[in-house]
């Protein structure tokens, strides 16, 4: 048997990505080539860029994109944007496919692997640390953050009815004190110019709705929204949700959609609208549309905020691993 470990570009992982989409595990979002490409581009972290596909015999067994500085390989990304990452790997192929990856990355002189934020079914946790405790590596996971989702039931009453008594009657009662205030609607954006055209008063929204988001949005951030919505666009999984209050634009949420999943990555509301709960209730606007159709899950990614247990999220741990491989 033949095992091969190549360095690939994002390039070629792009057409990796079309060729192998229904049989390799291509989850998270965030490992997806073009996010990770936009990433790289406009963060610049001045580390080793490391795209590594192992293959059997010619067959891909997955993926491994790794960014290496001064011995230490960990998953291209940041914490600031990117909610959680894992490796791409086939099916059933998981242990052949680390016990690969480590030797080649101890052939090249890497002596520890900081993988993180991971979720509890990532390959990493699934799988890696059993290969890596196996060869006698010290192995240490560590609760880093949680992320909240909730699954998405066939219809808009049953979402209703899952939710506590409490949380249905605040969702039906802002439902109602908006609807009766004025017109109301909820449409989605997702051609590609414009999603583009709408960054401008996403952005501003942003900023606007909460102090410590303006603050957060340094201009490379600003740089990597725009990028990252008008990549995601081209690939046909960036999403705008747009919640109209007399045919004004009241809120915005951009949102991604992959696997079936919404992935509600941020959202902004005019402060003009916030007696009405303008942020919220796009969200719950988006709810009700993702279960039209079809959705199965309802991300609202990375963090512990309120308004995500309001709306029945349930919380995920999110881990980080290291692993010495000296």
């Amino acid at each position: 048997m033949s095992y091969s470990v190549t360095e690939e570009s994002f390039g070629s992982l792009a057409s990796c990505y079309e060729e192998t989409r229904h049989e390799l595990r291509w989850d998270p979002l965030f490992i997806l080539p073009g996010w990770m490409q936009v990433w790289w581009q406009q963060f610049d972290p001045g580390t080793q860029l490391q795209l590594l596909a192992v293959r059997h015999d010619g067959q891909l067994l997955g993926i491994a994109p790794l960014q290496i500085e001064g011995g230490t390989a960990s998953m291209i990304g940041s914490i600031d944007v990117t909610d959680y990452v894992d490796f791409v790997v086939s099916p059933g192929r998981e242990e052949t496919f680390f016990n690969v990856l480590l030797d080649h990355l101890k052939e090249k002189g890497a002596s520890c692997l900081d993988l993180g934020p991971l979720r509890p079914e990532s390959s990493v946790l699934m799988h890696l640390v059993n290969v890596a405790r196996g060869r006698g590596y010290a192995v240490r996971s560590e609760l880093e953050d949680v992320s909240l989702e909730l699954g998405l039931p066939p219809t808009w009453d049953g979402y209703l009815a899952a939710l506590s008594k409490k949380q249905r009657h605040e969702v039906r009662r802002k439902l109602n004190r908006i609807h009766e205030a004025g017109e109301v609607s909820y449409r989605t954006l997702a051609e590609s110019n414009a999603i583009r055209e709408a960054m401008d008063v996403f952005l501003k929204m942003f900023t606007e709705s909460r102090n410590d988001k303006e603050a957060y949005l340094t201009a490379r951030r600003e740089a990597f929204f725009r990028s990252i919505a008008a990549t995601m666009a081209d690939w046909g999984l960036a999403r705008i949700g747009v919640l109209d209050f007399n045919s004004q634009p009241a809120a915005m949420i951009l949102f991604f959609i992959h696997n079936n999943t919404v992935h509600l990555y941020n959202s902004g509301y005019d402060p003009n609208y916030r007696s009405l709960s303008a942020g919220l209730m796009s969200k719950v606007f988006c709810i009700r549309d993702s279960i039209e159709k079809g959705m199965q899950k309802f991300d609202f990614l990375k963090g512990n905020e309120e308004y995500k247990h309001r709306l029945g999220g349930m919380e995920v741990p999110l881990y980080r691993c290291h692993i010495d491989i000296k």
